[in-house]
């Protein structure tokens, strides 16, 4: 059931996707809630697997590349449309691809991605709930107000500019975020490769 609701995502996206190009007015506002949902589905297919006991290593694969596929659809299509800055999603796919490819090894040698951290600075900002919460938030926030401002760009509405800066304010301070849990993976795990690497090098 989880799985079924993570893959599920991918048919919700592309509607998303769909709306955003090819939708009116009336479309694009349907579209902020179609979103909502696409993006509260990934908190529910954690809810489901962990209520139902269907936590699982596929689980938890399918539901991380899951948010890095929506994520990274979504910031690409902001830029497209001229609602940020295309330094964004360039920012966010290169942290992304560093994180993930320091991780991917640790993980091969049995290394959990969160127990890379060793500092506490390190595990506060990558591990902590209250930094994985904020940086979800921000980017849900973040997310529902550029479809909003779409939304209000295609019927001229008045209160356009100030929904438009204040989504392209916490755009940012989600780029912030993801930049402050991503580089403690980069410096701790720099030296913990290099460890490996010398231990591969005297075998």
């Amino acid at each position: 059931m989880a799985n079924a609701i993570t893959m599920l995502r991918y048919p919700v996206l592309v509607a998303v996707i769909l709306l955003f190009y090819l939708g009116d007015t009336t479309a694009l506002y349907v579209n902020v809630v179609v979103l909502f949902v696409l993006l509260l589905m990934d908190t529910l297919d954690g809810m489901v697997a962990r209520r139902r006991g269907e936590t699982s290593l596929l689980g938890s694969t399918l539901d991380i590349a899951t948010d890095r596929a929506v994520e990274i659809v979504l910031w690409v299509i902001y830029a497209h449309l001229g609602l940020i800055s295309v330094a964004i999603p360039i920012i966010v796919v290169v942290r992304g691809n560093l994180v993930d490819a320091f991780r991917s090894v640790m993980v091969e040698r049995g290394v959990k991605p969160f127990d890379m951290m060793r500092s506490r600075w390190g595990r506060f900002l990558v591990a902590t709930p209250i930094m994985r919460t904020g940086y979800a938030v921000a980017k849900i926030t973040a997310f529902l107000l550029l479809a909003l401002t779409l939304a209000l760009q295609s019927g001229s509405a008045a209160a356009t500019d100030l929904v438009w800066t204040l989504a392209g304010i916490i755009s940012w301070v989600a780029v912030v975020i993801c930049l402050a849990r991503g580089i403690p993976v980069l410096i701790e795990g720099w030296p913990l490769l290099q460890r490996l690497d010398s231990k591969e090098k005297v075998k």
